[in-house]
């Protein structure tokens, strides 16, 4: 009985969070424009593709998928250079201050980037990046590093030293220790962080609404939020590139899946 009540509850909770998917599918599909309807059939007679088709043909979709694919690439290597080499000198290394950046890392995190929005702007316009990619870059970038230096290090914190010690007696230096021992090791850690970063870009607005103002520069969530207007919404076109932006996070997710599960195991087990 216990088991059956379990598996009803579990069935219960996928279908309360695959609906709203669903229903942004049967949105999507409608030829009237509309958001609300009586029916809760997501596939009808008048289901079609114009929306699809129209979103590729007669809005600038592509060039605002290229641009946001191009920055969160870039954050995502960028963030994953930083973060990897920064966190293993915070956790191999004892130097004076290292404490206290660690604790100024973990304090970042308590203020929103919407309370830095003001600082980031005199910055980037004294350094004159405001409309351009580059601004991103380093809000991005410097926004999501914090977070992913705590995570590479204490990633980095499990890894045996014994293993830099065997490499140093084989005569590896300290860079070669940390990119062919340290790094492969790494990689759930890295997946973790990865995604972590091309996320906290690939759907982000608020950022990209105070730098960007040139619509040749607009992101995705820039780009479907000119759908909508003071009087009107376009919604089977703001639902159909909903769900095309949704698609490149979920094959991400996908394909890192198993460094994702190792990297939440690791440590679980000793001996």
């Amino acid at each position: 009985m216990k088991k059956l009540l379990a598996w009803l509850s579990i069935l219960l909770f996928v279908l309360f969070s695959i609906y709203p998917i669903l229903y942004v599918v049967s949105v999507s599909l409608r030829g009237d424009n509309a958001f609300h309807s009586r029916s809760l059939e997501i596939f009808s007679s008048t289901s079609t593709f114009k929306n699809f088709h129209d979103l590729f043909t007669a809005t600038d979709f592509l060039l605002w998928l290229r641009n946001s694919m191009l920055i969160s690439t870039v954050t995502t290597l960028l963030g994953l250079a930083l973060a990897a080499t920064s966190a293993y000198a915070l956790s191999r290394y004892r130097f004076r201050g290292r404490s206290l950046m660690l604790f100024s890392l973990i304090a970042t995190q308590m203020f929103p980037a919407t309370m830095l929005m003001l600082p980031f702007y005199i910055i980037l316009s004294k350094l004159h990046l405001i409309d351009n990619f580059w601004g991103l870059f380093l809000i991005y970038s410097s926004t999501a590093l914090p977070f992913c230096v705590w995570q590479m290090k204490a990633y980095y914190d499990t890894i045996p030293v014994e293993l830099e010690e065997a490499a140093r007696l084989d005569g590896c230096t300290s860079w070669q220790i940390f990119y062919k021992i340290i790094l492969p090791v790494s990689t759930p850690a890295l997946a973790i962080t990865a995604l972590f970063s091309f996320m906290s870009s690939w759907s982000e607005y608020v950022v990209a609404a105070v730098v960007l103002q040139d619509p040749a520069l607009y992101t995705l969530p820039l780009g479907l939020r000119s759908f909508q207007a003071s009087l009107a919404t376009q919604w089977g076109l703001y639902a159909a590139g909903a769900l095309i932006v949704s698609l490149p996070v979920l094959f991400l997710f996908i394909s890192i899946s198993r460094y994702l599960i190792s990297g939440l195991t690791m440590g679980s087990v000793k001996g």
